[in-house]
């Protein structure tokens, strides 16, 4: 018996009778030979975590462009803080940490440069639309690894797709990164504006500081204890009413106070004209991408959806050198303008 086996072994002896069993997957769209060590969730773990769109989200916006300071969250703590939630709470539930930890580190592998401000520019005038999650299963699909992808598992790559709000995964692993995707972000983007000083919690409605906690910490563990209650035992990935309604009332209260805060945003309307004009530029001046993307339009691939994807997968210095490089005289690129 190999180690592979002797852990499935291990996950059909040990997990919730809901939990998602590595031997159950649906399986990859390419047929591969099974690693001796690892189940294959773990292994598509691994897969995201050495693919380049994640490093890349470590200079990618999560809600403060270019902050003055070391502290601010990007893109890619808030995936380590969503991985480290849903872990949380999947093994306290008894279901497959190694799903949950894959999907949550692959959720926004493919959110743009600057943020939503970027998906929202691209979503506008690209013909067939933009969303960050649909681009995070095409980069594992296909953008990775030169036009092969990453190959994942059916049960990874609709966690990624079915993330957001709106979508509902089909296991309880990917129920558990959609809730964690929330409560991360509500949590942490609260910290980041105190720390910008737009904020204090005080501002936040008393009633919603009684029912959830008065820092993050305290949120923190209601929320993610609110979760494993509810959950336990049952075939679903649940709040109490009381706790998501005041959830949800803390993620109105800070689309107001914080997403569309023209302090946090200011600077949202020049990175959204900075992105379009590139968008125009490569539109017509195709031969500028790289070998690789020209090579997709041979491959059939329209241009708009080539150029959204070498767009999309730009951190936000990259995006600003580029900018630079084709809209600025050199000579103020050269004193620093």
């Amino acid at each position: 018996m190999t180690i592979r086996e002797e852990l499935e072994k291990m996950e059909r002896e040990l997990l919730s009778p809901y939990a998602t069993l590595s031997e159950n997957t649906r399986g990859r769209e390419r047929f591969e030979e099974q690693c001796d060590v690892r189940p294959v969730f773990q292994r598509d773990r691994d897969r995201i975590l050495h693919c380049k769109a994640f490093r890349r989200l470590k200079n990618k916006t999560q809600v403060f462009l270019t902050p003055k300071g070391d502290h601010y969250r990007t893109r890619l703590s808030h995936t380590l803080e969503v991985s480290q939630n849903a872990r949380t709470i999947a093994k306290a539930l008894r279901l497959n940490e190694a799903l949950v930890e894959a999907i949550a580190l692959g959720h926004d592998l493919g959110h743009t440069p600057f943020g939503h401000a970027g998906e929202f520019v691209l979503n506008e005038i690209c013909e067939d639309g933009f969303l960050h999650n649909e681009q995070s299963v095409r980069i594992v699909e296909k953008l990775e690894k030169d036009g092969k992808g990453l190959n994942l598992t059916w049960e990874v790559r609709d966690g990624i797709l079915n993330h957001q709000t709106k979508l509902t995964p089909h296991t309880l692993e990917g129920k558990i990164v959609r809730l964690s995707d929330k409560i991360a972000y509500v949590n942490h983007d609260i910290d980041d504006a105190i720390r910008a000083q737009i904020l204090t919690e005080e501002d936040i409605p008393a009633e919603l500081r009684k029912t959830l906690g008065s820092n993050t910490k305290q949120r923190l563990n209601t929320l993610i204890h609110n979760i494993i209650t509810n959950s336990k035992g049952q075939e679903d990935i649940r709040m109490s009413q009381e706790v998501e309604a005041a959830m949800l009332e803390l993620r109105c209260f800070m689309f107001k106070h914080v997403y569309k805060n023209p302090v946090a945003k200011g600077e949202e309307v020049r990175a959204k004209a900075m992105i379009k004009q590139l968008f125009f530029f490569y539109r017509e001046h195709i031969d500028f991408l790289p070998e690789r993307f020209l090579r997709m339009l041979d491959e059939g691939e329209k241009e708009e959806r080539v150029v959204c994807d070498y767009i999309a997968g730009m951190t936000d210095q990259y995006a600003i050198a580029k900018f630079s490089e084709y809209f600025l005289p050199k000579a103020w690129q050269a004193d620093g303008y």
